[in-house]
């Protein structure tokens, strides 16, 4: 059974991921996932939403969501393609692509604070860890995966 240690790790990650997206969300005004949306398309212009989906892995009723809230907002435009009617797709607005520059700003800024304290050493460790639990994460979908 493992340790207390151990245990308090899954809840520690669950409760940051609470509070960095609901603090991201009131400093910057829009949520971490609609401005990797924004990125995506700032880096590479129009895409259609289904290739959006998939290189962000954010399930279809969620891309869905963020755009039309993003369209709404002004922020971005959707248009049905014209060699293909079922894709539609997608790309910032003059407004969503002036805002891109000042948004980048501010979340540096956000994870600069978020890390205030912190050595370039300690930030390197923290990655190498989160990434050593994002790959025995992948590992047991996998193993799941293979059992299903």
């Amino acid at each position: 059974m493992p340790n207390r240690n151990e245990t308090k790790v899954l809840s520690l990650l669950k409760e940051l991921k609470v509070q960095i997206e609901t603090t991201f969300e009131k400093c910057m005004g829009i949520s971490q996932s609609r401005l990797e949306i924004m990125n995506q398309l700032y880096e590479c212009g129009e895409i259609s939403q289904s290739q959006l989906q998939k290189t962000l892995k954010i399930d279809s009723a969620a891309i869905t969501r963020h755009l039309k809230q993003l369209e709404i907002n002004g922020k971005i435009t959707r248009r049905k393609c014209e060699t293909d009617n079922r894709l539609t797709l997608v790309s910032l607005t003059q407004l969503g692509q002036d805002q891109m520059s000042k948004l980048w700003k501010e979340k540096v800024e956000f994870v600069e604070s978020m890390l205030k304290g912190f050595s370039k050493e300690e930030i390197d460790l923290t990655l190498d860890y989160l990434n050593r639990i994002q790959i025995n994460m992948n590992q047991i979908n996998s193993n799941r995966d293979n059992l299903e």
